[in-house]
């Protein structure tokens, strides 16, 4: 969970700057009047380095300043002055910095288990189904997210959800928090896919009456394996419909579509959900907005179905998930929008042991 580390040629370039004094001066028959050039070494270790290898840095800077045989043109009281001042200062910068980069590690870190106490990784299989997720926030060096996806085993079958909530980051975290739980509740003890659609709507509609001033809603897609493995159930609340990979083709599922969860519309009719029969073979994929709606450079939308039968041929469910995830990228560098994908082979499980 660390940040990034500072490009290679940032670290390089206070001994680089060292280095190039120091050949100059003792090539050169004359003394250098380039003493200035060592002022800044101490600055450019701030940005790479600890107090202590700044202050070892900062030593050698004044070394130099004061050995003959480096004929820096004689530096002054005053310039010796100045550059150690520099370096005294540049060590307590990098103290600070690097106080600072431990709580925020911390603070990362502690999101990263906040972020897989509430959406876990998934298995590699769940009852009959093998499974792959992925997820990658819109927030740059976050795990923190709108998007959420689980997949669990219940008496009625696997059942498995991906949903992205209004907003991004901590803002988000708490309706994801709240639908996982009433999700995770709900394939135990609700005997249909549409019940649990209405749990979680139900819990939306709650939430957003106790904050007013606070628009909650989320759009998911709910599926539901038989046990057999033979046939999925798919309900389809405001989000994307997922995409049937079947003999090197990627259709749409036709699901009806419902409202968003958690709009609380008067009269809406209940959730109405889709029967589809599978194959030997067949896998299911779904992708949040992120995916659906990156564009590249001349705003055009990624197209995802004309994309994945050539991504996911000859793929396991998580080899496919991080090959979409790459030509998402290729197709917009700039991902605006929280990704997300669930990859569901479904089959009995003595073939997915075989596989």
């Amino acid at each position: 969970m660390r940040g990034a580390p500072p490009p290679p040629w940032v670290r390089a370039l206070p001994l680089l700057l060292i280095v190039g004094v120091c050949v100059a001066t003792l090539i050169s028959p004359d003394p250098l009047d380039i003493g200035f050039l060592l002022g800044a070494i101490p600055p450019l270790a701030v940005l790479s380095y600890g107090p202590l290898a700044t202050a070892l840095l900062g030593t050698a800077v004044v070394v130099m300043l004061n050995v003959p045989a480096f004929q820096l043109d004689r530096p002054g009281r005053t310039d010796v002055l100045t550059v150690s001042f520099v370096a005294v200062l540049s060590v307590f910068v990098a103290f600070v910095r690097s106080r600072r980069d431990v709580q925020l590690d911390a603070e990362r870190t502690i999101a990263e288990a906040a972020q897989r106490a509430v959406v876990p990784p998934v298995p590699e299989r769940v009852g009959a189904v093998r499974c792959a997720g992925l997820y990658r926030a819109a927030e740059r060096g976050t795990l923190v997210g709108g998007d959420f996806f689980d997949v669990r085993e219940s008496p009625y079958g696997v059942r498995a959800v991906l949903g992205d909530v209004r907003g991004h980051g901590l803002a988000a975290i708490a309706t994801v928090a709240s639908l996982m739980g009433a999700f995770r509740e709900a394939v135990l003890d609700r005997p249909t896919l549409e019940d649990v659609a209405a749990r979680l709507d139900r819990r939306l509609t709650v939430d957003s009456a106790r904050s007013p001033d606070t628009e909650l809603f989320a759009t998911a897609v709910l599926l539901e394996f038989a046990p057999g493995a033979d046939r999925v159930r798919i309900v389809v609340c405001g989000h994307p419909p997922p995409l049937l990979l079947r003999d090197g083709t990627a259709a749409e599922v036709p699901a009806v579509p419902w409202t968003p969860l958690g709009l609380g519309l008067p009269g809406a009719v209940p959730p109405t959900g889709l029967d589809v029969p599978l194959r030997p073979g067949d896998r299911v994929f779904l992708a949040s907005d992120g995916v659906w709606e990156a564009r590249n450079a001349a705003d055009a939308f990624y197209p995802l179905p004309e994309r994945l039968p050539a991504l996911a041929e000859d793929a396991g469910p998580a080899v496919t998930a991080d090959r979409v995830w790459a030509d998402v990228l290729r197709h917009c560098p700039a991902v605006r929008d929280d990704v997300t994908m669930l990859v569901l082979a479904p089959g009995h499980r003595e073939d997915s042991e075989a596989r």
